[in-house]
């Protein structure tokens, strides 16, 4: 399972990883992993941006079919972005190699074509 994934980040205030992860299983994601974190800021970038820091964060990791990552990158800024309670910001990288996955995640291209080359009875 080369290339065909994308990890997506989403870092938002304390109290709102189940809500990224409602935005993204609405989008197809199957689930993620919540890590706790702390945030740092300096007192002029919250001034600047009219904002303030939540210093205790959460951190939600989703590992993704690339098809499906712009849809939930979309659902997820506009349930918990920086516009909202949550401040959420959220970023993906690509994925080169991915092992242990316990159920393959196929394209539906790929299930459509393999559907078409099977034999009719």
């Amino acid at each position: 399972m080369n290339g065909t994934f994308e990890l997506i980040f989403c870092i938002v205030d304390a109290g709102f990883s189940d809500s990224v992860m409602s935005a993204a299983r609405e989008c197809g994601a199957g689930g993620g992993t919540v890590l706790n974190a702390r945030g740092t800021a300096r007192e002029d970038a919250e001034k600047l941006f009219n904002i303030s820091i939540q210093p205790e964060k959460e951190i939600v990791l989703i590992l993704v079919n690339k098809d499906i990552k712009d849809d939930i990158l979309h659902a997820i800024y506009k349930s918990v972005g920086l516009n909202t309670p949550a401040q959420g910001i959220a970023f993906s990288i690509p994925v080169e190699d991915v092992v242990g996955l316990s159920t393959p995640v196929v394209k539906e291209a790929e299930k459509e074509e393999t559907a078409e080359n099977q034999p009719k009875e």
